[in-house]
């Protein structure tokens, strides 16, 4: 059995290297006419807060809120700050930005390695 160190190390390694800037994936928005990254995980800080408005029935509002957080230039720096909600609720196209969070969350789904475990059924005699 592994000690506990060992497994939060490879747990923490697993993660450093899913935020590295080298994994990041690229959308091109025409409509803006710029590019968008985005990481593979983001911290269960960062995903609370669109959970929470979530959770509130505030979709708009989180969808807007997970672009903000998710969206990052080809450095790796956010490329909204939280001052640009209102902007992107009341001056954005809704569409675009519903493409591009539909985007960020189908390309993080499923993770490489992540396998599901089939349950074997019971054999009747």
């Amino acid at each position: 059995m592994q000690n506990k160190t060992t497994m939060i190390g490879k747990i923490t390694k697993h993660y450093q290297n899913a935020i590295s800037d080298a994994n990041m994936h690229k959308i091109h928005i025409k409509e803006w006419d710029m590019d968008i990254y985005f990481r593979n995980t983001y911290s269960f800080k960062d995903e609370a807060r669109v959970v929470e408005m979530q959770t509130a029935g505030k979709v708009v509002e989180a969808l807007v809120e997970s672009l903000i957080v998710k969206a990052r230039d080809k450095d790796g720096n956010r490329i909204f700050s939280d001052a640009d909600k209102l902007t992107l609720l009341n001056e954005a196209d809704p569409a675009v930005i519903t493409r591009i969070c539909t985007a960020i969350s189908n390309a993080n789904l499923r993770l490489p390695g992540d396998d599901a475990v089939k349950e074997s059924k019971p054999t009747q005699s």
